[in-house]
């Protein structure tokens, strides 16, 4: 299943070959609240609901006892400035069930006091940025004085 090339295998050296799929997942924050034992993942369209639970049971050691899957359309998108529209590519929604006792929580990745630090950060460097404008906006007002003689310009 996959297109990378390895180079052969010669008597005497070790054999490090690892062979991963091409397949691609992506964990997708479900807009309606589902079971805690239930996950939803972003896969491509070509990709089996024998795939995906073989690629998480084999690759990241998940216990799956079904997986459902479903088709979605692109989204249809007028391109920036321009008449026509633009497809995105089609995707497939999986929803995988774990076994009961296991209780799936989507990870928090940005915690309230990161957030509190990112937005002080960002505060001080929106400072920096308006004092710069200020300093800019000034130099254009002093250059533009040109009804005054040269000697009264600051």
């Amino acid at each position: 299943m996959s297109s990378r090339w390895y180079p052969r295998y010669v008597l005497g050296n070790p054999q490090l070959r690892v062979f991963l799929p091409d397949f691609w997942m992506v964990l997708q924050k479900p807009k309606h609240p589902l079971p805690p034992n239930q996950i939803q993942l972003k896969v491509p369209v070509y990709m089996t609901k024998w795939d995906v639970k073989n690629y998480l049971e084999n690759i990241y050691k998940m216990p799956v006892i079904n997986v459902t899957t479903r088709v979605r359309c692109g989204d249809i998108k007028r391109a920036k400035g321009k008449i026509y529209l633009i497809k995105e590519e089609d995707y497939k929604t999986a929803f995988v069930d774990l076994p009961k006792d296991t209780t799936f929580q989507f990870p928090d990745l940005f915690p309230k006091d990161r957030v509190n630090q990112l937005s002080k950060d960002l505060s001080d460097a929106e400072k920096e940025v308006e004092f710069g404008r200020l300093r800019e906006r000034r130099k254009y007002y002093k250059n533009m004085r040109d009804n005054v003689p040269d000697w009264f310009q600051l």
